[in-house]
C-alpha cells in the first residue's frame, strides 16, 4: 500500500500526468455536451476526431518537447479555464460545441511547449479547426444553392421526371422544393474536407494525392446532398411530408452523411492498399 501511494504521488510531478488530465476532463465533457445537444452527426465526428488524434499525440509523446514559460503557460491555462467556465454556464450550445475543440487544443498547446512548439501540432490543430469552419465562415459568401438545385435538378431529369428549375426553386408537376442555404450541402462538404485533413495526417501521401483527396471528399459530400435534394422533391411532389420530414430533419440526413463517409472510407483504403503495394514492390525490386 506504501509502495503504492509513494507511485501515485511521484506520477503527479510529471506535466504529462497533468496535460493527460487536462486533456481527457475536457473531451468527457465536450462529447457529454454534445450528446445532451442531441447533435448526432457532430458526436459522431466528434468520437472520431478525438480518438484519432489523441492516438496521434500519444503516438509521438516520447519527441514532443514539453518546455513552457510562465507567460504561455498562464496564456494556456486562462483558455482553458475561460472554456471550462463557459460549458458550466452555457444557455445554448450552439457553435460553442464546433469551436471549442480548436480552441482548447490551442491552450493546451501552449500550455505544454509554449508558443514555439506549436508547430510540433500543427496537424492536429488544422483538422480540429476545420470542424468549426461551418460556424465561422461567411457562408452566404460562398453561398452554393445554386449549384445543389442544378445539380439534383440534372439528376431528377435524368431518372425521366418533368421537372423545372427557377433559381434556386426545383419544380416538378404536383410539388416543388426550394433549396436554401442550409440544405445546400455545405456542411456535409467541410464534414468530408475535415475528415480528409484527418486522413492525410494519419496516412501522410504524395504531394499529388494531397490535392486529390480533398477534392474527392469534397465531391462526394456534394454529389451525395445532391441525390438527397433530388429525393426530397420527389417525396414533396408525392405528397409523402412525413417522410420528406424524416430525410430533411430526422435521421434520414445522417444517413446521407454516412453513405457519404463510406465512399470516402473505401477510396481512402484503396489509397492505402496502393500505397502499401508499392512499397512492397520498391522493396522487393531493391533485393
Amino acid at each position: 500500500m506504501k509502495a503504492s501511494h509513494l507511485t501515485s504521488v511521484s506520477r503527479l510531478k510529471y506535466p504529462q500526468f497533468w496535460l493527460l488530465a487536462i486533456g481527457a476532463s475536457f473531451i468527457a465533457i465536450h462529447l457529454t455536451l454534445t450528446w445532451k445537444a442531441d447533435n448526432t452527426s457532430l458526436l459522431g465526428m466528434s468520437f472520431l476526431f478525438w480518438a484519432a488524434i489523441s492516438s496521434l499525440v500519444w503516438e509521438k509523446r516520447h519527441s514532443l518537447n514539453l518546455e513552457s514559460g510562465i507567460f504561455s503557460s498562464f496564456f494556456g491555462l486562462s483558455i482553458i479555464a475561460l472554456l471550462l467556465i463557459k460549458s458550466i454556464s452555457l444557455t445554448s450550445l450552439g457553435g460553442f460545441l464546433y469551436l471549442s475543440p480548436a480552441i482548447f487544443a490551442f491552450g493546451l498547446a501552449v500550455l505544454a511547449s509554449g508558443f514555439k512548439g506549436l508547430k510540433q501540432y500543427r496537424g492536429e490543430l488544422l483538422v480540429l479547426s476545420s470542424i468549426s469552419l461551418p460556424k465561422v465562415l461567411p457562408l452566404s459568401l460562398i453561398d452554393i444553392s445554386l449549384f445543389t438545385a442544378k445539380f439534383s435538378t440534372l439528376i431528377l431529369w435524368y431518372t425521366g421526371s418533368e421537372v423545372a428549375r427557377n433559381g434556386v426553386i426545383i419544380s416538378l408537376p404536383s410539388g416543388s422544393v426550394e433549396v436554401y442555404p442550409a440544405c445546400s450541402g455545405l456542411e456535409l462538404i467541410f464534414q468530408m474536407l475535415s475528415l480528409s485533413l484527418l486522413f492525410l495526417l494519419m496516412f501522410p501521401q504524395n504531394g499529388k494525392q494531397k490535392i486529390i483527396v480533398p477534392i474527392i471528399a469534397a465531391t462526394l459530400g456534394f454529389i451525395v446532398n445532391g441525390v438527397r435534394v433530388a429525393l426530397m422533391a420527389i417525396l414533396v411532389a408525392q405528397g409523402q411530408m412525413e417522410a420528406f420530414k424524416y430525410w430533411h430533419e430526422g435521421d434520414g440526413s445522417l444517413i446521407f452523411s454516412l453513405i457519404a463517409v463510406l465512399f470516402f472510407g473505401f477510396f481512402c483504403w484503396f489509397l492505402v492498399e496502393k500505397t502499401e503495394l508499392r512499397s512492397k514492390d520498391a522493396t522487393e525490386s531493391s533485393r
